[in-house]
């Protein structure tokens, strides 16, 4: 048995005279003291959807139907062999220095805890600072140097970066292919 004003939850009585300032409107609707209805059951009347609750979730990128239908994949742009080169140039050409960095505040520590040297704390951040900078031009330097052939091309790879930047300013100026 419910007090005057105050519903219980799915008693089928309208509610009573209630709060002063309860929206009579508001309780008949479903937004007063009764259960409300869980998210995802139809609206109660004058309660509005987001816009494309109901629509599915969209795919992944990459994915189509019409490709799924027809069971082909989307190739790869860069082939494998090429993408391996580049990891290896990468690792290289960011990491060695990238160590240097971080073995730049070992080395300072080392110095100046046994006495030996006696190094600035600003000389060992600047000091370190360029090996990690120098490794963030070796991550570009790893991209552009790599032969985007099959053949591997030089050891260094210099002939090859102003080839490549080439290639990257072209496929920028021109929009993908459909496929």
């Amino acid at each position: 048995m419910a007090a005057k004003g105050i519903r219980a939850s799915g008693s089928g009585k309208p509610a009573g005279p209630g709060k002063p300032g309860d929206n009579p409107k508001a309780a008949a609707a479903g937004n007063g003291t009764g259960a409300a209805k869980p998210v995802g059951s139809k609206a109660a009347p004058g309660v509005q959807k987001a816009p494309g609750f109901d629509k599915p979730a969209a795919k992944g990128p990459g994915s189509s139907t019409k490709a799924a239908a027809n069971g082909k994949r989307r190739s790869q742009p860069i082939p494998e062999a090429v993408t391996n080169r580049m990891a290896r140039r990468i690792a290289v050409a960011m990491g060695v220095p990238s160590l240097l960095g971080m073995a730049s505040f070992v080395v300072s520590y080392l110095l100046v805890s046994r006495g030996i040297l006696d190094i600035p704390p600003a000389i060992t951040l600047v000091t370190s600072g360029g090996f990690f900078l120098l490794g963030l031009v070796g991550l570009s330097y790893g991209l552009f140097s790599a032969s985007w052939e099959s053949q591997p091309g030089s050891l260094l790879g210099f002939e090859q970066i102003g080839v490549n930047m080439t290639r990257l300013k072209q496929s920028l100026k021109q929009p993908p292919a459909a496929s």
